[in-house]
């Protein structure tokens, strides 16, 4: 195989392989990625939140459930006691005792009176909460979909071009020596993807530096030609 054609062809699979490099980073930097993290953050917050929320309202519900019924014993007590009171034909020290076991009912009842005004406050500001989250989270659930949907859109675009690329690469690679393919790997790794450079006006095209005129006339005679400076392969 002309060993200037195999060069040829490497500058060429380098274009193709800085391409699909190109098309990778892409890939992973989209702006609508990091809006999709944000969306998501957001999403997943207002969702905790949320679970948080109809938590308390669940636990206010049944305190305030519990507090009726307390309400409503102290209330069939009272009533059961003040008749008795009211009926007559109690001691003097037995009457004393009723009112004051009346007084201390209606005490409790007042009490449980306004543990369920304060609880009932508390389950309205729940519910108004829950509606208010609920409506959020369902906005920014929606906004996180239609991201990600973007998202699979760019990067069907992004892969589409990558396959045409990589059938392009599979194309030019059998044109190539196994050794100067091998070279060829082992320095995109080293050099950030750029192996391989034209020498154009005495000037390297991978580190662009100036040869000098005996660089030059060595660069031609080494098999492969590599730059002094950077040791990329050398196209002439």
């Amino acid at each position: 195989m002309d060993e200037f054609r195999s060069l040829a062809d490497l500058l060429d699979l380098q274009s193709v392989d800085l391409d699909i490099d190109r098309l990778l980073f892409q890939r992973q930097h989209l702006p609508a990625l990091e809006a999709y993290k944000d969306a998501h953050a957001k999403a997943e917050s207002l969702t905790k939140e949320l679970t948080s929320v109809r938590a308390a309202l669940v636990e206010a519900t049944r305190g305030l459930d519990r507090a009726n019924g307390e309400l409503d014993l102290a209330g069939t007590k009272l009533h059961s006691e003040e008749n008795r009171l009211f009926a007559g034909g109690l001691g003097a020290r037995e009457v004393q005792h009723l009112r004051q076991e009346v007084e201390m009912l209606k005490r409790k009842k007042t009490e449980e009176e306004d543990v369920i005004l304060e609880l009932m406050e508390t389950k309205e500001d729940l519910e108004a909460k829950e509606a208010d989250l609920a409506e959020q989270e369902q906005a920014a659930v929606a906004r996180r979909s239609e991201i990600e949907s973007e998202v699979s859109e760019s990067w069907k675009q992004i892969d589409a071009e990558i396959a045409k690329k990589e059938v392009r690469k599979a194309d030019i690679a059998p044109l190539i020596e196994e050794e100067l393919m091998e070279l060829y790997d082992e320095l995109r790794v080293s050099k950030d993807g750029v192996a391989v450079g034209r020498l154009a006006d005495g000037q390297c095209g991978g580190c662009h530096l100036k040869l000098t005129a005996a660089e030059q006339s060595q660069v031609v005679k080494s098999d492969p030609p590599r730059c002094p400076h950077c040791r990329r392969i050398l196209v002439p």
